[in-house]
């Protein structure tokens, strides 16, 4: 989810570091988090009842302005308005959002500082598998704040109009017809990569460096078919400037509701844009809990719905155990998809 929305850079609030555990150690640590948020059966500590007393910090490893900065700061908002304490945004960018996931790994475990991430922390556990952190076993999901669709879209000049006609044309067209995205292993790459794969359509594919770049190439007609946002997609297709074919994901999206699901013509396709709220693993658990309640508190809010619905995304506000078998799953799924393409990081 992208957005022209500009915000202000807020100040970092420095946190302290601690000496990483063993393996088994985090392991154990991340599934016992969960398991007593779920069950209940963690006795608060002090810190935890007092929590918070001074300042949070939620790390996004990604530029200000962008749709997901937006959503976090929306939640920052929320948050110091519970809590009583200043919360601030930190766009640590750069490595794909794994400088800012690093940093929010290193952080302690103290509930002080948080990140906010999207599908690409589950992307690039295979995508870099020489990362100095494992965001399986080193980060604890609290909750999974929302999903929005990623739409198979194409320039008005290709002469399809159903996702079987583009896979017909295309495969009359040596080597396939372009398709943008914003980056190698983003959303939009790797839902090309995914179609490609299950209905047996040749793309060429042609990655820009963000979603502007990506967005003009396919107005201006350089590339054929693109997988953007609804956010991006839905206000040039409404207005004819681009043509919506049908969405990734396993349900029709709300904010496009003629547009099929690829899933119901090619069973196995199912890719959306989702972001999830992070935690430090031996994050305690009465803290975990406190943050999901006001999570889901906060996906409540009129200005947060106003904004999600404006966006084309959906409020999920899943438990912790919820969001941490998600994003297993979303590892897992991503995992396939990279391995079988053979996709490296530029």
């Amino acid at each position: 989810m992208q957005s022209e929305h500009h915000a202000k850079l807020a100040q970092p609030v420095v946190s302290g570091r601690q000496v990483e555990p063993s393996r088994f150690k985090r392991v154990a640590a991340a599934s016992a988090a969960v398991a007593a948020v779920v069950l209940g059966v963690a006795a608060p500590s002090v810190q935890a009842q007092e929590y918070p007393t001074r300042p949070i910090r939620i790390i996004l490893p990604f530029a200000a302005g962008g749709g997901t900065d937006v959503l976090a700061r929306l939640l920052a908002q929320r948050f110091h308005e519970a809590m009583g304490q200043p919360v601030t945004v930190d766009n640590r960018i750069g490595a794909g959002g794994n400088i800012g996931a690093e940093i929010a790994v290193k952080s302690a475990p103290d509930g002080y500082t948080l990140m906010v991430s999207t599908a690409s922390t589950a992307v690039n556990v295979t995508l870099y598998p020489k990362l100095p952190f494992d965001a399986r076993k080193d980060l604890i999901p609290v909750s999974q704040l929302g999903r929005s669709a990623v739409v198979l879209t194409v320039h008005p000049s290709v002469p399809a109009r159903t996702p079987q006609e583009l896979l017909a044309l295309s495969k009359r067209v040596k080597g396939g017809l372009n398709y943008g995205s914003n980056g190698t292993g983003t959303t939009s790459h790797l839902a090309g990569v995914m179609f490609a794969q299950v209905a047996g359509i040749s793309f060429t594919h042609i990655p820009y460096k963000g979603v502007a770049p990506a967005m003009a190439a396919l107005l201006g007609g350089q590339v054929e078919v693109a997988f953007p946002s609804t956010l991006s997609a839905q206000p040039q297709i409404r207005v004819g400037k681009l043509r919506g074919l049908a969405v990734t994901t396993k349900t029709r999206a709300a904010s496009l509701p003629d547009l099929p699901t690829l899933d119901s013509i090619w069973p196995g396709i199912d890719i959306d844009n989702w972001f999830v709220l992070f935690v430090p693993v031996g994050t305690p658990a009465a803290i975990i809990s406190r943050l999901h309640s006001e999570t889901v508190k906060a996906l409540q809010h009129p200005d947060v719905k106003g904004y999600m619905s404006r966006e084309g995304a959906e409020s999920v506000g899943s438990s912790p155990a919820e969001a941490h078998k998600f994003f297993l799953g979303e590892v897992e799924k991503f995992a396939k998809v990279i391995k079988a393409a053979q996709i490296k990081p530029d």
